[in-house]
């Protein structure tokens, strides 16, 4: 075949980000999407490494084969297709009717059944271009009649019959519109923004479900200290960011811990923001003896009476507070009153206070990092940590962790881990004042959301931890959730919260939602490659293993069972 000494024609060079880019987007991001990261000068590069948010959006690759496909007429509204996605590549809205104008051909809604007085329409969108297809959000759909109201169809066809156009619109329109939904349900959550979008995670992955959770929850004053591990790779790989802001500037803090002192990091988030609102208080009650203007009098003072609340009304409030603090500077009587108030203008941002969370996998809670874990836990301050339980050291290569449980194969444990799960729940129960919760995002939903919400209520050290299928298990990641309701259905991983305030109620603080065992241990185990392939190289020694895995998984239950009934 003749070669020609040079190409007559070549592929033309994709445009990946606006043209109005600039900065750290137009100097440093499209650079390394076109494979260019070499010609970056260091000039370049952020001094402080702190990077924009909300730069994954910009990637559009366009990757699935097959993607969902909406059938409204299908619908019952659930939002189960957007809980489940690991991606926020499909998203729930209500929409008042007078936001639908000039729509894109195609732009279907349905009547909203939540109770409301808007008239408020219903849509589920799909994001093409960013979903991996891994099909959860179809098999979680419940449909009506038999009938699925999601089908996977060629990413082809969907960009042919114009879902991406589609996206932007429904992108654009109000975010947050909850009239006539329950707070703290699956439902009211899936109408809030997801403040995490467009991870690079496997298709189909566990861990990511709860972390655009967690965000949509208290993402707009959220601080996360992240260990690193898979929550590192697909929450910050260089240069583009997940975490993501609303049209209010508003969105996550994020930054990458190491592996042995996530905790501490997180803790130490959390004395600062403490630190910072002490003094803001401090400064709004010594504004408010040597008087101010009338207006910032008022509403300082509802700021004290609502210092304790992260509701809506605190929120407002304190961008009321923001907007009278220029007129109060000038306004000011003395260098002492403008002193004070340059002080407030300073730490305005802490009126509300952060929501502080260490995040990241089994490997660093359960292992590397339980030592910082169990400090701050035991410090009985106001901290948070989320666990991602794979059960398995997922990053680094699939080393059995101490979450690995009894019977199951990982690097180190190739015959089968032979020594029973360590109980990370149970230990954090036993100081009494730090509210501890286990969750599986397929079992209970609900309970999942509950968690959170009392997790972040409480004023003091919460951890929870939740159950992460993981490709290195070796199931199908299409169908994570099934895998989810096994492994609380069988025993292997029973679900409850456990909270210290219950005591003043005099109540049991512990209480068990998976309250029975509802299919038989192997039903879970075999479905997973982790531990059948035990059976297939080893039968006589799996023999033995799945049966001692099964009778501690019983024995646990009947345990955590025993001291809910107290």
């Amino acid at each position: 075949m003749p070669v020609p000494r040079k190409a007559a024609k070549s592929v033309p060079i994709l445009k990946l980000i606006p043209s109005d880019a600039k900065g750290f987007v137009k100097d440093v991001i499209e650079p390394i999407m076109h494979n260019q990261g070499d010609s970056i000068p260091v000039s370049a590069m952020p001094y402080d490494g702190c990077i924009p948010t909300a730069t994954t959006r910009l990637e559009k690759r366009g990757v699935a084969l097959r993607v969902p496909k909406w059938i409204e007429e299908n619908c019952i509204q659930c939002t189960f297709c957007s809980f489940v996605c690991p991606h926020a590549t499909i998203r729930t809205k209500q929409i008042l009717p007078k936001e639908i104008k000039n729509p894109p051909k195609g732009f279907s809604t349905l009547k909203s059944i939540s109770k409301n007085d808007n008239d408020l329409q219903y849509r589920v969108q799909v994001y093409p271009e960013d979903c991996v297809g891994c099909a959860s959000c179809v098999n979680v759909c419940p449909g009506k009649k038999g009938s699925k109201a999601l089908t996977m169809i060629t990413l082809e066809e969907s960009r042919k019959s114009g879902e991406s156009k589609r996206a932007n619109f429904f992108n654009d329109l109000p975010e947050n519109v909850t009239e006539g939904t329950i707070p703290n349900t699956v439902k009211n959550s899936q109408f809030r923004m997801p403040y995490f979008e467009f991870n690079g995670a496997c298709a189909g992955c566990g861990e990511t479900p709860y972390v655009k959770l967690l965000t949509q929850l208290f993402g707009d004053r959220l601080i996360i200290a992240n260990a690193t591990g898979c929550s590192s790779i697909y929450g910050g790989t260089f240069p583009t960011v997940p975490y993501c802001k609303d049209k209010n500037g508003k969105g996550p803090t994020w930054a990458n811990s190491l592996f042995e002192d996530n905790a501490e990091y997180g803790f130490g988030m959390r004395l600062a923001v403490d630190a910072n609102r002490e003094q803001l208080l401090d400064n709004i009650k010594k504004l408010l003896e040597i008087k101010t203007t009338p207006q910032m009098t008022d509403a300082l003072i509802r700021a004290q009476e609502l210092w304790e609340s992260t509701q809506p009304e605190a929120k407002e409030n304190a961008k009321k507070v923001k907007k009278l603090l220029s007129a109060a500077l000038n306004s000011a009587k003395n260098k002492n009153a403008a002193a004070i108030i340059k002080k407030i203008i300073e730490l305005k941002d802490y009126i509300v206070n952060k929501s502080v969370w260490s995040l990241g996998g089994d490997g660093w809670a359960y292992d590397i990092g339980y030592g910082g874990l169990d400090h701050v836990m035991a410090s009985g301050r106001n901290m948070n940590i989320l666990v991602m339980d794979t059960e398995v050291y997922s990053n680094t290569g699939g080393q059995s962790s101490k979450a690995t449980p009894i019977a199951a194969r990982a690097k180190f444990a190739e015959t089968g881990k032979e020594t029973r799960k360590k109980d990370l729940g149970l230990m954090m129960m036993t100081y009494g004042y730090i509210y501890v919760a286990t969750c599986s995002l397929g079992a209970n939903m609900n309970q999942l959301v509950k968690a959170f919400a009392e997790a972040e209520s409480y004023n003091g050290p919460s951890i929870m931890i939740c159950y992460s299928p993981c490709i290195a298990h070796g199931i199908d990641m299409s169908n994570t959730i099934e895998n989810e309701k096994r492994a609380v259905h069988s025993g292997h991983f029973p679900i409850y919260r456990y909270d210290p305030r219950l005591v003043a109620q005099r109540k049991n603080p512990l209480q068990l939602d998976s309250k029975v065992i509802k299919i038989d241990f192997k039903e879970f185990i075999l479905k997973e490659t982790r531990f059948k392939s035990l059976e297939q190289l080893y039968p006589e020694r799996a023999k033995s293993l799945f049966a001692k895995a099964e009778k501690s998984a019983i024995e646990h239950f009947k345990y955590i069972k025993k001291l809910s009934e107290i």
